[in-house]
């Protein structure tokens, strides 16, 4: 149930989430790291019920970066594993919600091509469905869809005078992807970390304390409560003013 204070005209069509604190999770219970990622589970899936709640057109979260790989050995394989099993484990629940599944990020060597099969099997079990878009960045980097972008750019012999924002947006990995009107980074950290570069411009950010594993749809309901208080002028100003 939606909270009666959300006001249902002013809902986001699109939020985005970077879903941090895993790894301090489970420090702070004396827990390996991997622990927290597995306790991540449950929050994530409770924000899809949320944002199902809400009525969202699109919920795409931050699962993987391209600077992730950087990470020990053993976690980054946990990882891999563990978001193939949460595919195998969830993908009929998603498709009984009618909810779409998609993968944005880059498809290269380091991602293992069992995991890239489980993708390809979610996103096609669920291409038909109406609901929630949700998803994945995994393997995704800000800098790095645009330099794909730029590249695919010049490998079609586009002219340089040609070359405008319509352009880079067409040659993003999911061009039908509206921008996020709204994006939630939990665990108390102020930055987007290479998250949706373009497409956040103008999206109206909200940091919340939370820890990941700790986030329900709760969290979400208030994320959407501080962007409804929000005016939104995307470089122009507000009414009353313009009028003066």
């Amino acid at each position: 149930m939606v909270p009666d204070d959300i006001d249902p005209r002013r809902i986001p069509a699109h939020v985005a989430c970077v879903m941090d604190g895993n790894g301090r999770w489970a420090q702070r219970r004396g827990l390996p790291r991997t622990d927290g990622h597995a306790a991540g589970e449950e929050a994530l899936f409770d924000a899809v019920e949320g944002a199902l709640d809400l009525g969202l057109g699109w919920l795409t979260v931050y699962a993987f970066s391209t600077e992730n790989w950087k990470r020990p050995r053993d976690e980054v394989k946990f990882l891999m594993g563990f978001n193939e099993s949460i595919l195998l484990r969830r993908r009929d629940e998603l498709h009984e919600r009618n909810v779409r599944m998609r993968f944005i990020g880059r498809r290269d060597w380091r991602v293992p091509k069992r995991l890239l099969r489980r993708m390809d099997e979610a996103v096609e079990l669920t291409a038909g469905n109406t609901g929630l878009t949700f998803t994945m960045a995994f393997n995704y980097g800000g800098r790095a869809e645009i330099v794909d972008a730029v590249r695919a750019i010049v490998a079609e012999g586009v002219k340089p005078e040609k070359v405008d924002e319509r352009t880079i947006a067409r040659h993003l990995y999911a061009p039908d992807m509206p921008d996020p009107d709204l994006m939630v980074r939990t665990s108390g950290e102020f930055r987007t970390s290479n998250y949706l570069l373009w497409q956040l411009a103008y999206s109206e950010l909200v940091f919340t304390d939370v820890l990941w594993p700790d986030f329900r749809r709760e969290h979400l309901f208030e994320a959407v409560r501080e962007f409804q208080r929000r005016e939104r002028r995307f470089g122009g100003v507000e009414a009353a003013e313009g009028s003066a």
